[in-house]
């Protein structure tokens, strides 16, 4: 009986300490990160969250608000959270260029039961051998392999654009958007999509259900945390819908698997460059399984979901944004016009790995697209150390911070009259005295994105061959639509454009 007591007694003793510890703990972060400035809580349990309960649009300008007033760092407080908005390029670079603040924040558990610990979402050791393993499918030898299907596939968006440019205007974002999961399926897993048959179609629309739920997720935070996310009214659909995203696939696997043997993958790691035949980023992931063992069945999908996701989506609202922007400025579409001539000959010719990287007046006007409307537009890291800002403010260790990447692109002081496109900013001459994180489209540091140089030839490819056919003539304009907080940057309705024949 003693001894019993005794055990009870030091259990007790022991839990009581370390929640005193934890206490202790989440008392001097609160006081630390209550230092800085922010918008008023409204209520010591709810916090900010009524501040940030209302439409994505609201959202949206309620950021933009507090990132002007508020500027450099500010808190936001929700329930039992409160997390550090970081808006200079310096308190980012702090961030982002130190390896061990590598863990993604709370914000990317929206994305665990779909993507679960793919390179977006995962950390430690597991980040660094899946980083390790996908690197060499974006080397620039494997990219040049993928020109082709680019081409291929801008030509159909043209085919299907031709289809309805009778009409007044075309809402281009559906088709932007088959254009970009097309590509990265055929060039990332080998398998070509063409969205005719019910599996496919079914993929298709899961792809839009799941932004749509995850969006209703961010303006509900409370439905981030997993354990709350039950009693959301999207938690069964959402179940729905990822068990489609995943039923599709794992087929994809498979397919690619069942004729895996009549490939002959290199057998050093420098001859995957050197190979004939086109890999694909899939290969690179069944080989790591047969020959190293490194990963297992669920490790491929967890990465195949992610990069059919990251591989598209975030491609396809850069072109939205970038084919609205040319259309509203004529001068600058007629200079991209006028440098395919010089570079390709005939506009209507092909272009090359090596013609895409040489239009460089099109990758300014596509850089500056992507300043004015990132598509990632903000990213988040949990601190793995306490870290002193610029202002001298202490953010302890394991604070969630958030990078607002759009605010930063708008920045007045880095970006004189913000608000203007012009692409000659991305002069060589223009970006040698710039903070090199004041511009992250593509966020920086260790877990910058792998596909940036992917991204951008895909791009490039598909401004081509919708240029050498159509006039662009605005609808939709900056001043006209409404940008919305989602996952990726988006409007609440699309993107409208007239497309005008061109005459041969």
């Amino acid at each position: 009986m003693f001894a019993s007591t005794l055990i009870l007694t030091t259990i007790f003793a022991i839990v009581s300490v370390l929640a005193f510890k934890r206490i202790k703990y989440h008392v001097k972060n609160y006081i630390l990160l209550n230092k800085l400035p922010g918008p008023p809580p409204d209520g010591l349990f709810v916090g900010n969250m009524p501040y940030l309960q209302t439409t994505p649009e609201d959202i949206f300008n309620r950021l933009r608000e507090a990132n002007k007033k508020f500027y450099p760092i500010y808190k936001l407080f929700a329930v039992h959270r409160m997390g550090a908005n970081i808006l200079s390029p310096e308190d980012s670079e702090i961030v982002l260029s130190n390896p061990i603040h590598n863990e993604k924040g709370y914000i990317y558990k929206l994305l665990h039961h779909w993507l679960k610990e793919g390179l977006l979402t995962s950390k430690g050791e597991k980040w660094q051998l899946r980083r390790k393993i996908l690197t060499p499918a974006f080397h620039f030898n494997i990219l040049q392999q993928f020109i082709m299907i680019l081409n291929e596939e801008a030509e159909k968006l043209v085919e299907g654009l031709r289809k309805e440019c009778h009409k007044p205007y075309i809402n281009i974002t559906p088709h932007i958007s088959q254009f970009t999961l097309k590509s990265i399926t055929e060039t990332a897993m080998g398998t070509k999509l063409d969205f005719t048959t019910k599996k496919e179609i079914r993929y298709k629309e899961a792809v839009y259900k799941i932004g749509k739920i995850l969006t209703y997720r961010i303006t509900h935070p409370w439905f981030i945390e997993p354990l709350l996310n039950i009693f959301s009214p999207c938690f069964i659909q959402e179940r729905r819908v990822t068990s489609t995203l995943h039923k599709f696939t794992k087929e994809v696997i498979e397919d690619r698997e069942k004729n895996f043997k009549d490939f002959e993958l290199p057998t050093e790691e420098h001859d995957v460059y050197k190979g004939k035949k086109r890999l694909a980023m899939l290969d690179l992931l069944l080989s790591a399984k047969k020959k190293d063992g490194i990963i297992d069945n669920k490790g491929i999908q967890e990465e195949v979901d992610t990069f059919m996701f990251e591989g598209h989506d975030t491609t396809a609202v850069a072109l939205n944004f970038a084919l609205m922007l040319i259309a509203c400025h004529k001068d600058v579409q007629e200079t991209i016009l006028q440098e395919m001539r010089d570079v390709l000959g005939d506009i209507h010719a092909k272009p090359t790995y090596s013609d895409l990287q040489n239009l460089k007046y099109l990758e300014r006007c596509i850089k500056e697209s992507l300043r004015l409307y990132p598509s990632v537009h903000l990213i988040s890291r949990a601190l793995g150390e306490d870290v002193r800002t610029q202002k001298g403010y202490l953010i302890p260790k394991d604070t969630i911070t958030i990078i607002h990447i759009y605010d930063l692109h708008h920045n007045p002081d880095i970006y004189p009259d913000p608000e203007k496109f012009d692409p000659d900013r991305f002069l060589p001459e223009n970006c040698q005295n710039r903070h090199p994180f004041a511009y992250l489209p593509f966020s920086a540091g260790p877990r910058n994105c792998i596909g940036q140089r992917f991204a951008m030839l895909e791009l490039k490819a598909a401004i081509c061959a919708i240029l050498a056919n159509f006039v662009l003539e605005p609808i939709d304009t900056p001043e006209t639509i409404v940008v919305v907080v989602d996952i990726v940057l988006r409007t609440k309705e699309g993107i409208k454009i007239r497309f005008v024949p061109r005459e041969q």
